[in-house]
């Protein structure tokens, strides 16, 4: 019997956690001598209060959708992908490749090469990890940790070698100029409505949207999908019913990859428009508390990465305007992720007895 309703461990628990964590988050702004509240408003009116600002939380969110589902789809084989940072860094080799390949008359060609080049060189460098944790059982966790390290040491030597522009920068040469995505003020300019030129929110949020409403055709409405799930809950019951653990840890794996492959459309042919060195600046760490927070569900992951592209931006905007220290950004940051993740079950637990008080009191 389930303990609670469905929308009590989707909605309310993650909304309880982070008031908590916003509580903790105002007392420390406080003994440090600031007002929480103003720098609240500020965090709020830094992410939102402008198209500005609604650009740069736009694109940190669509970088926190790419890299939650493919942490998402890996929890949903009770796979603990920590490699996106690296699926994504060389996600952004494929990106580069195929965006240097030729000299694309417009983005809509080049678009969704880049795309295809992405996903298949995230996906790949997620499955030697992957192999070795279904055929060898190496743990995922250690592989695909060890892996991000290589990805950064392959993407240095390529950048300061054959991939090298002229100059001391480390990045690639920039892309043409049919392979230049629109910004949101691109896309809307036509219908009269006015963004900010300089906001780095491009297309590729919708390519974002479109990858969650996927996964959850994928996970919910199909037979792999099914398998995956059941796997995930079961690994004795899913061999009972004839899946193939091999199967699903690499299948899974691969879309995981793939997936924060996805992420280098937006940072590296969206903004950068060429291929930088620590371009994925630790978002594949945050795909973790989103994936979390989100409870693997595509609509819970683009909520939990809106609330993170909200403290990023917000909180860029407290260090310039308030004064904050940015590493007590960080704090609040991490505050965030303590009460969603390790911490949940201080929540969920008395929601649970709550519930069930109810119930019996019917």
């Amino acid at each position: 019997m389930q303990k609670m309703p469905k929308w009590a461990d989707i909605v309310l628990i993650p909304l309880i956690n982070l008031f908590l964590a916003f509580i903790i988050s105002g007392f420390v702004i406080w003994s440090i001598g600031k007002d929480p509240f103003a720098a609240l408003n500020t965090m709020i009116e830094g992410a939102f209060g402008s198209t500005n600002g609604w650009g740069y939380t736009l694109y940190y969110t669509t970088n926190f959708i790419f890299t939650g589902l493919a942490v998402a789809v890996a929890f949903q084989a009770r796979q603990f992908n920590i490699g996106g940072e690296g699926q994504a860094a060389i996600g952004g080799l494929g990106v580069a490749l195929m965006c240097l390949m030729i000299d694309w008359p417009h983005w809509a060609l080049a678009l969704p090469v880049a795309i295809v080049g992405g996903a298949v060189f995230g996906a790949a460098w997620a499955f030697i990890p992957a192999y070795l944790q279904a055929k060898r059982g190496s743990h995922i966790v250690i592989t695909t940790i060890m892996f991000n390290f290589i990805a950064a040491a392959l993407l240095g030597f390529l950048l300061n070698g054959a991939l090298k522009a002229p100059g001391m920068a480390a990045e690639s040469p920039g892309f043409p100029e049919g392979a230049t995505l629109p910004t949101f003020h691109d896309m809307l300019a036509p219908l009269g409505i006015e963004f900010s030129r300089h906001a780095p929110a491009n297309i590729s949020f919708l390519v974002a949207l479109l990858c969650a409403f996927l996964v959850w055709i994928l996970i919910w409405h199909t037979r792999l999908g099914y398998a995956i799930r059941s796997y995930g809950r079961s690994e004795t019951a899913a061999k009972y019913a004839g899946i193939s653990p091999t199967k699903i840890i690499i299948v899974s794996m691969l879309i995981s990859g793939g997936l924060a492959g996805l992420m280098a459309v937006n940072v590296t042919m969206g903004e950068a428009e060429r291929l930088v060195l620590n371009s994925v600046e630790g978002a594949g760490f945050i795909g973790i508390a989103v994936a979390l927070m989100g409870r693997s569900h595509p609509v819970g992951v683009v909520l939990a990465a809106l609330l993170f592209g909200f403290l990023y931006q917000g909180g860029a905007e407290l260090s310039l305007w308030e004064g904050i220290p940015r590493e007590l950004v960080i704090v609040i940051q991490a505050l965030v992720i303590l009460f969603t993740g390790a911490l949940d079950n201080m929540v969920r637990n008395p929601v649970e007895r709550m519930f069930l008080k109810l119930r019996k009191g019917a």
